[in-house]
């Protein structure tokens, strides 16, 4: 990875470079320093977005035309 990249490291809740953390600990990789810090913002910003969408927001009992459940059609 480049030596330029930017990490957002949730054991410490810093920015670090990509000589930090384990890679299960960080999210990224970030362009700059200032994309890293703003990670957990974006990340909540887009769990919002997908708790709001309909596509994701199926009610779990829901069930398709065949009797089976939503998630048993996308299985196959």
């Amino acid at each position: 990875m480049a030596d330029d990249a930017w990490y957002y490291c949730l054991n410490h809740s810093s920015v670090e470079p990509y000589d930090g953390c384990p890679s299960d600990v960080r999210l990224g990789p970030y362009a700059t320093r200032e994309e890293a810090a703003e990670a957990l913002n974006n990340a909540q910003e887009r769990n919002e977005e997908w708790d709001n969408d309909p596509r994701f927001n199926d009610p779990e009992d829901e069930e398709d035309d065949e009797g089976g459940s939503a998630f048993d059609a996308l299985r196959g």
